[in-house]
């Protein structure tokens, strides 16, 4: 019988998936976030890499992978609130409808701030959206790499890498991710990659993406040089952006998934993640649970 898997194929995860050889019995299909997550809940894809929110909001059903995971400490580059007015005077908000797990964060972002915006569902890149009269605009993903660096860039050889340029043409980049550590101190863990209890993946294709990750780590500037030609995007810019991600969801990113899950769906079900090579199966109580 096939196992089919359904794979968001931004380049955040390029590491992990452009040496990806599926086993024989595996077919892979691709999409956005909410595409992937409702074929996945709906049972036309076995395993796919979702956001983290669907993933809590349905932790009765679904079960992850222990090892693998979209996350980072800090910036993130790619899940950017567009704002031409300060934070706290934002009145309208256009949210991308390609991320279910973007619009939570930024839901819980807000309400930690005390702020009320209206939020609206809307398309289209952040400066033409400005330009229509929204003071502010969320936007994911590769395109959302892309207009960040339209508005801040050319970087300069001088530029440091680690204290990256968010204002341009009189328009605002808050990362989200950022200000997820400056309020917690915690990774943001995006994406896990989940499946339906009942339903786990072959052994063969979770030791083919293990191996494909140690090939994509092992080779970055490479795989940068080639997305960053994609993108139209300089590889130092593209190499940077990967190299801030946590693809392991080691006991921090867990950490933050926790502190996220209890902001965001308090009364969640306990999460489950598959045995670790070697060990046992592992359940992240909710906040506020027994051990």
């Amino acid at each position: 019988m096939t196992y089919r898997a359904g794979w968001i194929h931004y380049t955040n995860v390029a590491p992990i998936l452009d040496a990806l050889v599926l086993p024989p019995g595996v077919t892979a299909v691709t999409g956005v976030p909410t595409e992937m997550n409702a074929a996945l809940l709906g049972g036309r894809v076995d395993i796919a890499n979702i956001s983290a929110v669907e993933f809590i909001r349905h932790a009765d059903r679904l079960e992850a992978l222990p090892d693998f995971s979209v996350a980072v400490l800090g910036p993130v580059y790619s899940v950017n609130l567009f704002h031409t007015v300060p934070l706290e005077r934002l009145r309208r908000v256009a949210l991308t409808r390609q991320s279910a797990m973007s619009v939570a964060l930024l839901r819980v972002l807000l309400r930690e701030r005390g702020l009320t915006p209206t939020l609206e569902a809307a398309e289209g890149e952040a400066e033409t959206l400005l330009a229509q009269g929204y003071d502010g605009v969320l936007r994911i993903g590769d395109s959302a790499l892309r207009e960040w660096y339209r508005l801040v860039g050319p970087l300069t050889p001088e530029t440091t890498m680690t204290a990256l340029p968010h204002v341009g043409r009189g328009v605002t980049v808050t990362d989200l991710a950022e200000e997820w550590f400056r309020l917690t101190g915690h990774p943001f863990t995006f994406a896990v990659w989940a499946y339906r209890r009942e339903n786990p993946p072959p052994p063969e294709l979770v030791r083919a993406m293990r191996e494909a990750r140690r090939e994509g780590l092992g080779h970055l500037a490479g795989v940068a040089a080639r997305h960053g030609q994609k993108l139209d995007l300089p590889a130092r810019v593209v190499q940077h952006y990967l190299w801030n991600f946590r693809y392991h969801l080691e006991a921090p990113d867990r950490l933050g998934l926790s502190e996220f899950a209890a902001l965001a769906e308090p009364g969640h079900a306990p999460l489950r993640f598959g045995p670790q090579p070697g060990a046992g199966r592992g359940t992240l109580a909710p906040s506020g649970a027994g051990p």
